[in-house]
């Protein structure tokens, strides 16, 4: 890094429009300040993994180039190294451009040449091994295809390493419950009102099933995330790249990353468009709406504990009442509402994100990677909370189950193949006005031997799946 011009706590620097002013001891330079300078929109930066995903791409950029013969080892094994520190974690503080900047991401992607450079050259002994940012670290590259490359490679390290594995522990756990609370009798319920008799273990199934729906669906949307845009360079003809750098560099990522990458086969759809990411943004809304079924469903089933349903019990994790001492809320479900809420309002702005699209290039870029990586990341740690503070001590209240059953008027359902809808309706509206069980009313009828009505009012029958 050259420190020319010392003043203060700047230093000047220049790019092709001229002198700028940086902090002294930034890794960035001209480019990057002035992304600072023109975006002052948010403070809302992309977070690290966005980051790291371009950086791997110039990693393998730079092992690419060599053995294509286009760099040499000093320069290649520079930016290598310089990668790998900005991989561990010492600079982070290097990327503070807006997330709300040029529509390609040309700013961040410069952010991360000058931070890889300025790295680099702090080790260079000799001149003409000086390591430009443009000519070296983004050799072979353009914005135009290393942010679409960024997104991909990102939003499937996340999915493989952190959404995936929460889900996966998710369906364990209620296949657990699911076998927990096999025996378990109660009523089930539609439209809020009561109605016919099922085990909670039964309600679990539904849970899990709802899950496993969602990881099938999740793992055939994300394959489209493994192509990669890499090697199309400005609108997709691959001009100033080698011919074999897209195939190459793809084999590097995926070297790295230990997940399987591949070139694109059309350049021009992949960087003029995101549908990719829109069809795969698509699958984490319907996945938050499962979870949010599901927290709904927990949360009104643990309603009480003395004048709710209060079926189930869920831990308590801390004083839910500044004011009602002995308070215990559904914090943890109410925390995956909110995620939820949000993943589908990211979802809408990536949908819009996919408009963008226009001629050879989505101009949104930066919106949709922020937003789809957002919602990796909070549903990944949400789920992943709901485990560990909801699900694994979720615990049934057998008696609370049982007592609504007997006096629920849905039990007049199992009457009808006996004596028909309208009688049976009858004897659900006297019940209610009398203050009395279906079973009361329908034996005080003599509607039927008493053998024949406690056949047929057997709940156990009534909650074989057919």
């Amino acid at each position: 890094m050259k420190k020319n011009k010392k003043s203060s706590n700047t230093r000047t620097v220049k790019d092709s429009m001229g002198e700028i002013k940086v902090p002294f001891d930034s890794m960035y330079a001209a480019q990057t300040q002035r992304a600072i300078d023109n975006f002052p929109i948010s403070n809302i930066k992309f977070n690290e993994e966005f980051i790291y995903s371009v950086v791997i791409i110039k990693r393998s950029a730079a092992i690419t180039n060599f053995n294509l013969g286009l760099l040499n080892k000093i320069k290649s094994n520079a930016i290598i190294k310089a990668c790998d520190d900005i991989l561990s974690g010492k600079y982070n503080d290097q990327f503070p451009v807006d997330v709300f900047q040029t529509g390609s991401g040309t700013s961040t992607n410069m952010n991360v040449n000058e931070v890889i450079a300025n790295i680099a050259n702090s080790d260079i002994k000799s001149k003409k091994d000086e390591i430009h940012p443009n000519d070296y670290v983004n050799m072979g590259q353009s914005s135009n295809d290393v942010i679409p490359t960024a997104i991909h490679i990102s939003s499937l390290l996340l999915v493989e390493n952190e959404l995936l594995p929460s889900l996966k522990e998710m369906e364990k756990l209620l296949l657990r419950k699911q076998n927990d609370f096999k025996d378990i009798l109660k009523i089930g319920r539609t439209h809020l009102q009561d109605a016919t008799p099922m085990t909670l273990g039964q309600e679990f199934s539904g849970y899990k099933k709802l899950i496993s729906k969602n990881i099938q669906r999740i793992n055939s949307s994300k394959d489209l995330l493994s192509e990669l845009a890499q090697g199309g360079t400005a609108v997709g003809t691959g001009i100033n790249t080698h011919k074999d750098f897209g195939k190459k560099v793809a084999e590097e990522i995926s070297k790295y990353t230990k997940i399987k990458f591949n070139k694109t086969d059309n350049h021009f759809e992949a960087q003029s468009c995101q549908d990719s990411i829109v069809g795969f943004s698509s699958s984490l809304k319907t996945l938050s709406v499962a979870l949010s079924k599901i927290a709904n469903d927990i949360r009104w089933l643990s309603s009480g504990p003395r004048a709710g349903i209060g079926e189930i019990v869920i831990p308590s994790v801390q004083p839910g009442s500044s004011i009602m001492p002995g308070k215990v809320n559904p914090v943890i479900c109410e925390s995956m509402l909110q995620v939820c809420a949000q993943v589908i309002a990211n979802d809408t702005a990536i949908t819009l994100g996919g408009l963008g699209s226009i001629f050879e290039l989505n101009l949104m870029l930066p919106l949709i990677a922020n937003n789809i990586l957002f919602s990796l990341k909070i549903l990944s740690n949400s789920i992943r909370n709901f485990n560990k503070k909801l699900l694994a001590e979720l615990k049934a209240d057998t008696m609370k189950c049982k007592s609504f059953i007997e006096g629920s008027l849905a039990m007049c359902t199992a009457l009808v193949p006996e004596i028909g809808y309208d009688k049976a309706a009858e004897i659900a509206y006297e019940a209610y006005n009398s203050n009395k069980t279906v079973r009361e009313v329908a034996k005080e009828k003599k509607l039927m031997s008493d053998e024949k009505l406690n056949c047929l009012l057997n709940i156990k029958e009534m909650i074989k799946s057919k």
